[in-house]
């Protein structure tokens, strides 16, 4: 069986432990938990920040670590699967149980709860905070971390419970977000993490990229019966679909999370990537 270095953890001098028996490496390692501490992380291919960018991950995830050298470290997102590398001093040891999800597009982090302060940083949609109290001021209730910083509270959203169940409605909140190959935030995206983050704050995972994506179990649709939420597949593009004409994606062709009609869209795509390859109508929420 031929693994996927995108979603396992193997090179030919060290490999994940739990792929001893599966794959060939000088040595194995046992992975240790680690927490995402910056507001987006990118993860690379390779140790170096010449690397291209092939996912981010984001403030809270958890991440398992499989070396730290020259200031990198190798790991694997837990929530994903996928494997690169990220600065080391993007991460903090262990693991801690995030209480809340940010459900805003974008928010900022206060040092107190006063939106008159400069902020700390900017967070993205899907970024896990662990909240210790709430406090209010002037009116505007926020939620505090135990060192005293802040988050408006209404862009925060108590983590297990479906934020919004139509993944549709969290999509066209990013419309006019910046494209950004391999990203996954509310401060730039690409297709298949649109989709993957409109289906996470619907409680349905699924994988990052949309090669991942278009293997996944889901019903098979013609191009002709499309209805909202349906997906639509090109070779290494997918939106989705707003209603039965309109694709909701992030399009490289104008730099941003857009609307097009679907038989425009699949027109002038077909000029370099060929027709559509598949379409899917994902299942309810597992």
């Amino acid at each position: 069986m031929k693994l996927d270095r995108r979603l396992h953890a193997f090179r030919p001098d060290l490999a994940d432990q739990r792929l001893s028996g599966m794959v060939q490496a000088e040595r194995f390692s046992d992975p240790v938990a680690a927490q995402v501490i910056a507001p987006v992380a990118p993860l690379r291919p390779k140790p170096s920040e010449e690397a291209g960018i092939d996912t981010q991950l984001l403030f809270g995830e958890t991440v398992d670590v499989f070396e730290r050298h020259n200031g990198w470290a190798w790991v694997q997102s837990r929530y994903d699967s996928y494997v690169g590398y990220l600065p080391d001093a993007m991460l903090a040891d262990g693991e801690r149980t995030a209480t809340h999800m940010i459900s805003a597009t974008r928010t900022f982090l206060y040092p107190d709860a006063e939106l008159r302060m400069s902020p700390v940083c900017a967070l993205s949609m899907g970024c896990r905070l662990t909240f210790t109290g709430e406090t209010e001021t002037r009116g505007t209730r926020y939620l505090t971390c135990e060192d005293g910083s802040a988050v408006f509270a209404g862009h925060c959203h108590k983590l297990g419970r479906v934020f919004e169940p139509d993944p549709v409605k969290t999509a066209l909140r990013f419309l006019e977000t910046p494209y950004l190959w391999g990203g996954r935030s509310g401060f730039g995206i690409d297709c298949s993490g649109l989709v993957q983050m409109a289906m996470m704050m619907a409680g349905i995972n699924v994988p990052r990229d949309s090669d991942m994506q278009e293997l996944m179990e889901a019903e098979t649709v013609p191009r002709t019966s499309l209805k909202r939420g349906d997906l639509v597949f090109w070779t290494g593009h997918v939106g989705i679909m707003e209603n039965e004409r309109t694709l909701v994606h992030a399009s490289g062709a104008v730099m941003r999370v857009t609307r097009e009609d679907i038989d425009q869209a699949a027109a002038r795509i077909a000029l370099q990537y060929g027709n559509p390859t598949v379409c899917l109508r994902p299942q309810a929420r597992a």
